[in-house]
């Protein structure tokens, strides 16, 4: 009957509201031991001071943030100038993970495209060979392409021998290495969201357009880019917050001139002589410049959606 389906005016979420806290509780534990707990002792770390041998003194100080951006001398009470050292390091980091993201745009925007395009049944095999690749171990797929782009590796074998090149080309050990290693690691995490995008997309708007004799291009700039523009920004979050803070390609192909902040960040966490309070703080600079990125996209999302 009509009057026994009514709920009395409550509707069915407002019928469960109450387990509704109760079932985001093992979200909440996990995020917080996994996430939020190491992040603060990251955050405590980085306001204490470094032990001579090693280790840390449960002194609170800002030496760590103090050695980031100024230096002092060797025996530190030389007035403070502007350590130039590690904010360039930054600054190669946000370069080499601009043009990363830069390079998997180019080349994911149109293979999204045309996986989204494909008949329905050919689009789960597109997208199961754009991601085979990355179900083996990056540590691998990294040393692997070291391989392949070393001075007596199979590319510049390929080349000499068939004539194109008289000497092998030195890639590795350069910043093109590092952004081909960092495109080549985080290529699926643009195609993937841009791909996704791209599939909801009402097709019949570009044949209106095609229709009142729009080109190509304004279909492309004024119709297609603005629908499927937060797939392309999610997939650009996706590329840079992970390369900006990668150091497997800066130390695999890259070498020492092309040190990044991960690197930097890792180096100061190994074995006992390491800077636990400065690799902390450099974690924490590197976080708020991810943390600005995001609410920047978040902001700049809301704004799109009024």
């Amino acid at each position: 009957m009509a009057g026994g389906a009514s709920t009395g005016g409550s509707s069915q979420s407002e019928t469960f509201a109450p387990a509704r806290y109760w079932l985001l509780l093992p979200s909440w534990v996990t995020l917080t031991i996994l996430v939020l707990a190491p992040v603060s002792m990251m955050m405590v770390y980085s306001f204490l001071t470094k032990e001579f041998r090693g280790g840390v003194i449960w002194e609170f100080s800002l030496s760590a943030y103090d050695q980031f951006f100024f230096d002092r001398g060797l025996f530190g009470d030389d007035p403070p100038v502007l350590q130039w050292t590690y904010i360039s390091i930054f600054w190669r980091s946000i370069w080499q993970a601009g043009v990363a993201t830069l390079m998997s745009l180019i080349i994911g925007f149109p293979t999204a495209y045309f996986i989204a395009t494909r008949p329905e049944k050919e689009r789960a095999i597109w997208v199961f060979l754009v991601t085979i690749p990355y179900w083996v171990n990056l540590l691998i797929r990294t040393v692997s392409m070291k391989f392949l782009l070393r001075d007596q590796g199979p590319l510049n074998d390929l080349l000499v021998g068939s004539g194109l090149l008289s000497e092998p080309l030195t890639i590795v050990n350069t910043n093109f290495a590092v952004q081909l290693g960092l495109f080549y690691s985080y290529l699926p995490f643009m195609v993937l969201p841009i791909y996704a995008a791209v599939e909801r997309y009402n097709f019949a708007l570009s044949e209106a357009a095609a229709d009142l004799y729009a080109t190509r291009w304004t279909v492309l700039r004024r119709i297609l880019l603005p629908s499927v523009k937060p797939g392309i920004v999610a997939g650009c979050i996706l590329v840079f917050v992970p390369s900006l803070g990668s150091f497997l390609a800066p130390d695999l192909l890259g070498g020492a001139k092309n040190f990044m902040i991960g690197s930097l960040i890792e180096e100061q966490f190994k074995g006992n002589a390491g800077n636990w309070p400065f690799g902390a703080a450099a974690s924490m600079i590197l976080l708020t410049l991810v943390m600005v990125i995001l609410l920047i996209s978040a902001r700049q999302q809301a704004k799109g959606g009024k």
